[in-house]
């Protein structure tokens, strides 16, 4: 019986530890902070959690058109905070019974890779468990997916309380009376939408020329120019030099010598791979200057019977790819036939309101030349459900290989962007044809209605 030892127990951790189990190894999860890891307890599945408390929040305010206008509508954060809490608790609670029903052996604790025995292709671990004992562990196959945490600005110290990262929002007592944003990425971008429509004052820093600056053009505009009517103070072309607190607040200053007061400052400029304390170096395991250990398309690092997932790689922070990370490691390690990952066919989602979703080939893609693909854009201002719903903003692209017809990709902007996307994904990934996608029946009148019609005006070329 295959032994396969996993150091941490987020998407990558768990979902890896399922297939092994599945396949008949011996499995060892080892997970400092509980099942899911931080994905669940602190960054994606809370994030979510508060992002859809506050997209009722929008939906009440921009109603007037419907003709149902809600007089008042109150935010109880404390509440709300809550709610997330306990979400994530349940969520990381129900991974762990699964992961024991299907036999896996958790360790609440640290682990960390020995130099071994000599003996060949056998990894040696040093386990420090939350409680109890340290002991040692051999393990056939060993991953590490560690994952990564919040970068933070030797010029901004956070403390929790008024400069703070995402994975301490959650702890407080009130909304944030003016909440600045530091960077205008993806995570920047969805707790400055998040908050605005909670009833706080935001104000963006973007060191771009537009929001989310790594995403489609035209998408990232249209989100921007919502954000904007709004009221959100979108600052582009800036840069924060240093946070500090006030006596009554926070202040960034701008490295143009602009001073920004407001009651809490965000810090949303990345992550950092926790890949120290794990004994890589001494193991012979290449980590890269950034910190990240280098993997190939089946997960594995330079050192046999060593894989590594998750956003520890630097591959795309999605919590999607590092499962699918997790599980091709796995399947490839216990001599299962797999397929090599394909991040050209990874379908991503910003949840920002509106939300931005994307796969496959892009916009800047098609304009540079790179590839020889068709587009065409449909409004939803043109479509008779988001008429309905008076959630006109946004648009569906849709892109085509120009000699075959074959579904390149695609990008949506609007309510629900993020299960949109799911059936221009499914045309990427099994190579369907404009043509197969526009003789598909949809529901009318629907959103997906549009992917059909994008298909349908891509058959005239």
């Amino acid at each position: 019986m295959a032994r396969v030892a996993i150091i941490g127990g987020g998407p990558a951790g768990y979902e890896a530890a399922l297939v092994a189990a599945q396949l008949g190894a011996d499995v060892t999860l080892i997970e400092a902070t509980g099942a899911g890891g931080a994905c669940v307890l602190s960054d994606c599945v809370p994030s979510k959690t508060f992002i859809a408390a506050s997209n009722v929040l929008t939906e009440i305010h921009e109603s007037a058109e419907l003709g149902v206008a809600a007089k008042e509508a109150s935010t109880d954060p404390v509440a709300v905070n809550g709610r997330v809490r306990r979400l994530a608790t349940q969520q990381s609670a129900d991974i762990a019974q699964k992961l024991v029903n299907q036999g896996v052996n958790i360790v609440y604790g640290r682990g960390a890779l020995r130099v071994d025995k000599g003996y060949n292709y056998v990894h040696e671990l040093h386990v420090v468990p939350l409680e109890g004992e340290p002991f040692d562990a051999d393990a056939d196959v060993v991953l590490i997916a560690t994952g990564a945490t919040p970068r933070t600005l030797t010029s901004a110290p956070v403390d929790g309380e008024r400069i703070l990262t995402w994975r301490q929002l959650y702890d407080l007592k009130e909304l944030p009376e003016h909440l600045i944003v530091v960077g205008s990425g993806v995570t920047g971008a969805e707790f400055a939408s998040a908050y605005l429509a909670m009833g706080s004052e935001v104000t963006l820093i973007s060191s771009r020329d537009r929001v989310m600056p790594h995403e489609d053009a035209e998408a990232a505009e249209t989100v921007g120019r919502v954000f904007v009517r709004r009221g959100m103070d979108v600052r582009n072309h800036s840069r924060a030099a240093a946070a500090r607190r006030t006596d009554t607040g926070v202040e960034v200053e701008l490295d143009d010598g602009t001073v920004i007061e407001g009651s809490h400052a965000l810090i949303c400029v990345g992550s950092i791979p926790n890949s120290d304390n794990l004994g890589l170096h001494a193991y012979g395991i290449t980590v890269d200057e950034r910190g990240f250990i280098p993997v190939d398309k089946v997960s594995r690092t330079n050192v046999p019977g060593v894989y590594a997932a998750g956003d520890v790689t630097g591959v795309h922070a999605l919590a999607s790819v590092a499962a699918m990370q997790g599980r091709i490691a796995i399947w490839h390690a216990l001599g299962e036939a797999v397929r090599p990952i394909k991040l050209a066919h990874v379908a991503a989602n910003v949840f920002t309101d509106p939300e931005l979703a994307s796969v496959g080939v892009t916009q800047a893609d098609v304009d540079s030349g790179k590839v020889d693909c068709r587009g065409v854009m449909l409004p939803f201002a043109s479509n008779p459900r988001a008429k309905m719903l008076d959630r006109t903003e946004g648009f569906v692209k849709l892109f085509a290989w120009k000699s075959s017809g074959i579904v390149a990709g695609g990008v949506v902007v609007g309510s629900r962007a993020s299960e949109l996307i799911t059936p221009i994904a499914l045309a990427v990934e099994q190579r369907l044809t404009v043509e197969q996608v526009a003789r598909t029946f949809t529901i009318y009148p629907s959103l997906s209605g549009s992917v059909a019609e994008a298909a349908r005006q891509l058959m005239e070329f």
